[in-house]
């Protein structure tokens, strides 16, 4: 009884807080079970089950619905199928719900390691900064912070339902320990996903926006418009998160506010990113007619403009968000029917979720550029780690070469002649013999002195330079005029 007097007291203040409608339309009102707002006439108004329902856990996806007279008249009953307990259809489809959670919680998990992985990459090579993968991070950043909030705002409303459902079993908790305690990071979480997605979506305009520009601009300056996709990208979402979070606020003050009890405050958040989709799909078919003109006009054969039409075509999807027009107007207002209704949302989850590991494997990961720049830096840790091993591999064997010599000095030093003047100990001689001969009979023998430095008991010319460095001192050395061939 508390729970059902919290839910009417809260109706009822939503009521007095509503602007008075225009028009012909069934005025709002609380029939002592659901929370009707004003209807238009001639139609049928739905509402989400109460959430005063003990089993509400097990319906908080099913609706109420009720028939609008053409006169402004409420009908007398109401469906509330969805909502009763033993509802075996509420059940079936409560069960494909929670299936589309496993799918879409995968396919964010997944999105959000590679767009991670491919946002570190981008950052870290240096030659890969430019317009066009500056923009790509910004995406891959929108894509982040969608995938995050979606899957915190789960786990935050798993522990909202869960407290809930032990309010019924332990109601000593009390409804404001449920409120203070757990709706507040749950609304933020709810107002970061609705910004983090409608940023995701600019994001995408702004990808094709760029690229209509690169095609279709002759002279185009990509530093001035880099601070416009900035404000588009990151900006624009403000304008529409803070009116939606007045009026939830304001008018909708109800646990997280992720249900929509109005549907015209709905559309505070849906009109921008409908008309996101529908510039973007216009510059999509707009940029398709400029690759069909250029790849006609370098007189391919058919079969391959065919395929590079394709490809680009394919490539272009996931990075527009093209695959979203196809229900962006089978909105939730007509799509009560069941199978219409789980066809969308599995298409919206499937996609969604996973666009994000596509774009990081498209943009990052299969690109030739970034390809290079990683196989360079893998060659030159490699030949880092060879040199390294060479060094100290040089090293270990000059002591044990240097007591060696110590041990074959002779005893007496008094009897030693008084040593010559040779290379300091940091060279290495070696002495190079070259023979010229002249109709197979010896001429002359030239000795070339070849002195190497050593830095710490290592050869500068080591085995795997050793015959670059003779090359250098043998350059520009003839043999004598009338001679044959010179052996070395």
């Amino acid at each position: 009884m508390k729970q059902w007097e919290t839910y009417r007291n809260e109706c009822i203040q939503n009521f007095r807080n509503s602007p008075p409608p225009a028009g012909v339309v069934c005025n709002r009102t609380f029939d002592n079970y659901a929370c009707w707002s004003d209807g238009s006439a001639g139609s049928v108004v739905n509402v989400s089950c109460p959430w005063y329902l003990p089993w509400h856990r097990k319906v908080r996806y099913g609706q109420v619905y009720r028939v609008c007279g053409a006169d402004g008249r409420w009908s007398d009953s109401k469906n509330t199928t969805e909502c009763d307990s033993n509802n075996p259809g509420m059940k079936e489809y409560g069960q494909i719900l929670s299936r589309f959670r496993v799918m879409y919680t995968v396919g964010y998990s997944l999105s959000l390691a590679s767009l991670i992985l491919a946002f570190s990459i981008l950052a870290a090579f240096r030659k890969l900064h430019c317009m066009r993968n500056n923009i790509h991070m910004n995406l891959f950043a929108s894509f982040i912070l969608r995938a995050a909030s979606i899957l915190i705002k789960d786990v935050l409303m798993d522990t909202i339902n869960s407290a809930q459902s032990g309010l019924y079993t332990y109601p000593e908790l009390g409804q404001n320990w449920v409120n203070l305690e757990m709706v507040a990071g749950c609304r933020v979480a709810v107002v970061m996903m609705q910004y983090s997605v409608i940023a995701n979506n600019y994001w995408l305009l702004v990808e094709g926006l760029y690229l209509h520009s690169l095609l279709s601009i002759t002279v185009f300056s990509e530093r001035n418009y880099f601070y416009i996709y900035l404000a588009i990208g990151w900006g624009a979402p403000v304008i529409f998160v803070l009116p939606w979070v007045t009026v939830k606020y304001l008018y909708e003050n109800v646990l997280c506010w992720e249900r929509n009890v109005n549907m015209g405050y709905w559309w505070i958040i849906r009109s921008p990113i409908l008309i996101a989709y529908l510039i973007n799909f216009f510059i999509f078919i707009r940029i398709l007619k400029i690759l069909m003109s250029k790849l006609k006009a370098h007189q391919m054969r058919y079969t391959d403009y065919k395929f590079r039409l394709a490809r680009s075509t394919l490539t272009l999807i996931p990075l527009l968000g093209i695959h979203a027009i196809l229900f962006t107007f089978v909105i939730d207002e007509v799509s009560n029917e069941s199978l219409l209704r789980i066809i969308r949302l599995f298409y919206d989850l499937l996609f969604s979720s996973f666009q994000g590991l596509l774009v990081a494997i498209l943009y990052c990961f299969v690109n030739k550029e970034v390809q290079h720049e990683m196989l360079k830096r893998w060659r030159r840790w490699k030949l880092g780690k060879d040199i390294e091993e060479e060094y100290r591999h040089t090293h270990s064997q000059t002591p044990h070469a240097k007591s060696s010599t110590a041990m074959a000095l002779p005893p007496d030093r008094s009897e030693t002649p008084e040593p010559q003047k040779s290379a300091p100990p940091s060279e290495e001689s070696r002495q190079l013999v070259i023979s010229c001969h002249r109709n197979g009979t010896s001429v002359d023998q030239v000795r070339v002195n070849l002195v190497s430095e050593k830095h710490e008991g290592a050869s500068k010319c080591s085995s795997l330079t050793e015959d670059i460095c003779v090359e250098e001192r043998l350059h520009g050395m003839d043999c004598p005029n009338g001679v044959d061939e010179c052996n070395v």
